[in-house]
C-alpha cells in the first residue's frame, strides 16, 4: 500500500446535495483533518434544507466535525431531490463558491452516484475545480452502487466512533431511516479499513490526478 500525502493543507472545499452528506461521506477525514492543524479553512456548501430544521442540524454537525477550523458554511434551499430541474441556481452557487476560495483539497460526491441530486452536484464540482485535488466521497444507501474507491483516508478507531457519535447526535431528523445506523457507518469504514490495512477508513474516487514527482 503506497502512502501519498497532499502536501501542506490550509484550505478545504467540502460540498453536498443534502445536510448530512458530508459528515456521512467525509466526516472522519474532516476530524482528522482539523485535529491535525487547527485553524484550517474549511469552506463547505451544502444546497438543499436552508431555512429550517436541516440547516440546523448541519450547522451544528459541522461545527463539530471541523473543530477549531475556520469554518464558513453555506446552505442554500434547493428542493430535494429536484436538482436537475434546478440546475441553474447549484451552477451559480458552486461557481460562487469557487470565486470565494482556492483550495488545496475538494470533498465532494461522486459522478456515478445512484442519487441524481449527490451525481449533478459531483458534475458541476468537475467544470468549476478543474485545477485541484477532488476526493469524492461515498454515501451508503439502498440503491447498492458502491463501487471499488481508489484513494483511502485511515481512521484512528477512537476518530471512527467519534463519527458515529456525532452522526447520531447531531442529525435527529435522520434517526428513522433504516439504514441510519452505528451498524452501517462502522461496517462500511471496517469494510474500508481492511482494503487498506487500517481498523477504519473512509474511501474516494479520485476522478483525475496529476503527480508531481520530480520534487
Amino acid at each position: 500500500m503506497i502512502r501519498l500525502g497532499a502536501g501542506r493543507l490550509d484550505r478545504i472545499v467540502a460540498v453536498g446535495a443534502h445536510c448530512d452528506d458530508i459528515a456521512i461521506g467525509a466526516g472522519g477525514t474532516l476530524l482528522t483533518l482539523c485535529l491535525a492543524r487547527p485553524g484550517i479553512r474549511v469552506d463547505a456548501l451544502v444546497l438543499s434544507g436552508g431555512g429550517g430544521e436541516r440547516e440546523r442540524e448541519e450547522r451544528a454537525a459541522l461545527a463539530a466535525f471541523c473543530p477549531g477550523a475556520d469554518l464558513r458554511l453555506t446552505v442554500h434551499k434547493l428542493p430535494d431531490g429536484r436538482l436537475p430541474a434546478n440546475w441553474d441556481e447549484a451552477k451559480a452557487a458552486v461557481e460562487e463558491l469557487r470565486l470565494r476560495t482556492v483550495p488545496d483539497l475538494v470533498l465532494a460526491p461522486r459522478t456515478d452516484d445512484a442519487h441524481q441530486d449527490h451525481r449533478g452536484l459531483a458534475e458541476l464540482m468537475t467544470t468549476a475545480f478543474r485545477d485541484h485535488l477532488v476526493l469524492r466521497y461515498e454515501i451508503v444507501k439502498w440503491d447498492g452502487d458502491l463501487g471499488r474507491p481508489v484513494a483511502y483516508q485511515p481512521l484512528a478507531p477512537e476518530v471512527a466512533e467519534e463519527k458515529v457519535r456525532l452522526l447520531q447526535e447531531h442529525y435527529p431528523s435522520q434517526r428513522h431511516r433504516p439504514w441510519y445506523d452505528r451498524e452501517a457507518f462502522l461496517g462500511l469504514a471496517r469494510i474500508r479499513g481492511i482494503e487498506c490495512h487500517a481498523r477504519y477508513a473512509e474511501a474516494f474516487a479520485v476522478t483525475k490526478l496529476t503527480l508531481d514527482l520530480g520534487e
